[in-house]
């Protein structure tokens, strides 16, 4: 066995197992796996073991992970934001276009043609078929995160008049949307505005059924959605009636389910957003890198429900400390440590939400019992490592 122990399920990536050192095995068998890497499986469905220090996801979206149960527990889960963001902006250009040019029922009558005169029977047939051009119509993006941005940013390629609508912007992806991506304060707007509609918010307690009733009332006549986000931000009945009463052209998602799956206005794709070799290739290396980060050095790059905190070894022991976002906590870490003599070389910490995490490095070989057992006694630890020099 190796150092580490890395538990897989799903099919992941050759290219990103093969990223971890001889310091680890990895594999589907482990039975005391220090961290999970998973893409799709169901994780609410398996006990995760007291030993898991931690949970990569290699995709964005984390919602087959029991995210706050494990942040209880001081288990960090990790997710790839941004490594499958160009194959799923791609998906969605397609499903533009397979929306605007007709091309699935396109496909279907050209497949059946009659195989003795198929010129006159393409001619008299392709009017049924006749789409719209993108260039010049509007195209609304909800969420400018590493997916959105990039859909907004290619519609202006296309010519496309683009309003962008995000309650909660990241500053790195604000420096990257284009200039010709119109920012609107209001999803009504938005909505009210827009041709085509496009999803790209993650699903939340707040954006579940985000296009509601209501909100769907808003949309333009002829206007279609897509969604390659999740099939619970629409309230898909109220769609569906929208779209059997002609108020809207059609819908575009990539999830299958029983109310859409076989509507003749529905466009639907087995959630293939993320599914090209370069993108699973991505998310694997990048959840290898942060899980191999975090078990050596304790650091955190891209969590879910941990803070961003990360300090270069130095050639010190090492704590990382797990804990919940309460006034005081970083004092008393700082005091216990201090009153056993031992020197405080650097501290750093950050929170998110309920739970902070920090990482102090000690001027010493090893930590006394004493200190391990006042630092584990704190009810606001919810988990201790120590890593050596």
């Amino acid at each position: 066995m190796g150092k580490f122990n890395v538990k897989t399920y799903d099919s992941i990536s050759q290219v990103g197992l093969d990223r971890f050192s001889s310091d680890y095995t990895v594999n589907p068998e482990i039975d005391r796996p220090d961290a999970i890497m998973l893409r799709s499986f169901n994780l609410h469905s398996e006990p995760v073991g007291d030993t898991v220090l931690a949970v990569g996801r290699a995709g964005a979206g984390v919602n087959n992970i029991p995210v706050a149960e494990l942040a209880d527990r001081g288990v960090v889960v990790f997710n790839a934001p941004g490594a499958n963001a160009n194959s799923v902006k791609e998906l969605v250009v397609a499903g533009l276009l397979l929306a605007a040019r007709n091309l699935p029922a396109a496909l279907a009558y050209a497949r059946d043609l009659p195989a003795d005169d198929i010129k006159k029977a393409t001619e008299q047939g392709k009017k049924r078929f006749a789409g719209l051009e993108l260039a010049g119509s509007t195209l609304g993006v909800i969420g400018l995160g590493a997916i959105g941005h990039l859909v907004a940013n290619t519609g202006a390629d296309l010519d496309m008049r683009v309003l962008g609508y995000d309650p909660a912007p990241s500053l790195q992806t604000e420096a990257q949307l284009s200039a010709q991506v119109q920012r609107v304060r209001s999803l009504e707007r938005l909505l009210a505005e827009s041709d085509y509609v496009s999803l790209h918010v993650p699903l939340l307690d707040e954006t579940r059924e985000l296009i509601s009733a209501t909100r769907i009332g808003l949309l333009r006549k002829n206007a279609v959605l897509l969604n390659f986000a999740r099939d619970e931000l629409v309230d898909e009945q109220a769609l569906i009636t929208a779209l059997d009463a002609g108020q809207l052209r059609g819908y575009v998602t990539d999830f299958p389910n029983a109310t859409t799956y076989r509507h003749d206005k529905v466009i639907v794709l087995p959630h293939l957003g993320a599914s090209t070799s370069s993108a699973e290739d991505n998310c694997a290396l990048m959840i290898a890198d942060e899980l191999s980060d975090f078990l050596e050095n304790g650091n955190i790059r891209f969590s879910v429900n941990f803070p961003a905190v990360s300090l270069p070894r130095r050639g010190f022991t090492r704590l990382t400390l797990a804990h919940k976002n309460a006034p005081g906590v970083i004092a008393q870490f700082s005091r216990v440590v201090s009153s056993a003599g031992l020197n405080i070389i650097e501290l750093i910490n950050d929170c998110l939400g309920d739970y902070a995490y920090s990482i102090m490095e000690l001027d010493a070989r090893e930590l006394p019992a004493s200190v391990i057992g006042q630092l584990e006694a704190m009810p606001e630890l919810l988990r201790l490592r120590i890593l050596g020099e």
